[in-house]
């Protein structure tokens, strides 16, 4: 218990939660209520942060927040769908909220962090990564 060394056993399951967690909040919380915003039809409002236009940004946050978040819940593509996740959250961080308050950064610094843990680790046993591309 006081070795810094990790439980190997619980390594993967670490991982496993961490996916869940932060993809299934990510795709519930923020991701399908854009989505419902973009099948309503009608004029869209979205921040356009990085100029691409409002429909092209809602469309690539929609792709992040539903899309790779999906993906990364069930440990497919790790890596190559967090990408466009950290980017979305680099963007609300350093673009969308940088005269903010460190409250309103926030939210999106604790879904980034996360995700780079992720990033860096991988997707852990316990993923279809490990069934499709196990060594």
């Amino acid at each position: 218990m006081l070795s810094n060394k990790p439980l190997s056993n619980f390594n993967d399951l670490g991982l496993l939660l961490l996916r869940i967690t932060f993809g299934g909040l990510m795709l519930l919380n923020h991701g399908l209520g854009k989505m419902d915003k973009l099948l309503a039809g009608g004029d869209i409002k979205f921040a356009d942060p990085i100029g691409l236009g409002m429909e092209i940004s809602l469309q690539l946050t929609i792709f992040a927040e539903v899309i790779c978040a999906g993906l990364l819940v069930l440990g497919l593509f790790t890596r190559l769908t967090l990408i466009p996740l950290m980017f979305t959250m680099l963007v609300a961080v350093f673009v969308m909220h940088w005269t903010d308050s460190f409250g309103d950064k926030e939210g999106a610094l604790l879904y980034l962090i996360p995700y780079i843990i992720l990033f860096v680790k991988g997707s852990g046993k316990y993923s279809i990564d490990n069934y499709l591309f196990k060594k």
